[in-house]
């Protein structure tokens, strides 16, 4: 579950690549919303990188750096759920499903283990995932921007389909890490956890269903490791021939 959101791996959504070329885009109105939900979001993930800097300057340390940017990162992380929305309401040709899968993914890891168990925020793995999340929406965000107002700059678009390289498994290890520290809690606690008997005859261990979530990377990571190496081939190689042949 959580794999599918981490890094850079995140889909196009259907604004630069050349599948939008394809496809008839969004009318003006939701072109202008569009606009400016990517550059709120572009600010907030910008709010997030000055305040982890700020709080390494201010304490010349990057332990427990979570908390000087915790609220902003839940809001703008929850903010991402609007994406499934704007695929639900078509006016972003990207699949509802895998959007879906990517943004819950995200909001999972920060709402149900970072937030929910407390003893894992000053985990360094914490600060390794968030520096990745905050890299990657800046330059993502930055990028559907710029592609809806049909002036990519090369730079940007060299980011979106380079720095996966690094900030892709540096994501899926900060998200590995705290899961796996966030285990021994849970299993302590019994948090989210349903036994039984009870009246409707239905147990859930969370515990086992952490484990379970650790476990899907193993064929997530891959697949989508490769297909953005693929997509970055295609992509970069394509802008290449279009600059030589003008």
């Amino acid at each position: 579950m959580a794999a599918a959101g981490c890094g850079g791996s995140r889909a196009d959504n259907g604004y630069g690549g050349q599948q939008a070329r394809r496809r008839k885009g969004p009318g003006a109105l939701a072109t202008g919303y569009l606009v400016i939900y990517n550059v709120v979001m572009t600010a907030g993930w910008l709010v997030i990188a000055v305040g982890l800097v700020r709080a390494y300057l201010a304490k010349g340390s990057y332990h427990s750096l979570y908390y000087s940017i915790e609220k902003p990162l839940k809001f703008f992380q929850t903010g991402a759920l609007l994406e499934i929305l704007h695929c639900a309401l078509g006016i972003v040709p990207s699949s509802v499903v895998l959007t879906a899968f990517q943004v819950m993914s995200r909001v999972f890891l920060t709402w149900a283990v970072t937030h929910s168990v407390k003893e894992v925020q000053t985990e360094d793995s914490v600060l390794l995932f968030v520096v990745a999340w905050t890299i990657t929406e800046i330059i993502r965000y930055s990028f559907y921007t710029f592609s809806l107002l049909n002036h990519l700059p090369y730079l940007i678009k060299w980011a979106r389909y380079t720095l996966f390289i690094v900030l892709y498994p540096m994501g899926v290890s900060g998200e590995l890490l705290t899961i796996y520290a966030a285990l021994p809690f849970v299993r302590q606690s019994g948090l989210y956890s349903i036994s039984l008997p009870n009246k409707y005859n239905f147990s859930f261990d969370y515990y086992t269903f952490l484990i379970l979530v650790m476990i899907s990377y193993i064929p997530i990571f891959p697949q989508l490791y490769f297909h953005m190496l693929h997509q970055r081939r295609k992509v970069l190689s394509h802008t290449e021939e279009h600059r030589k042949s003008e």
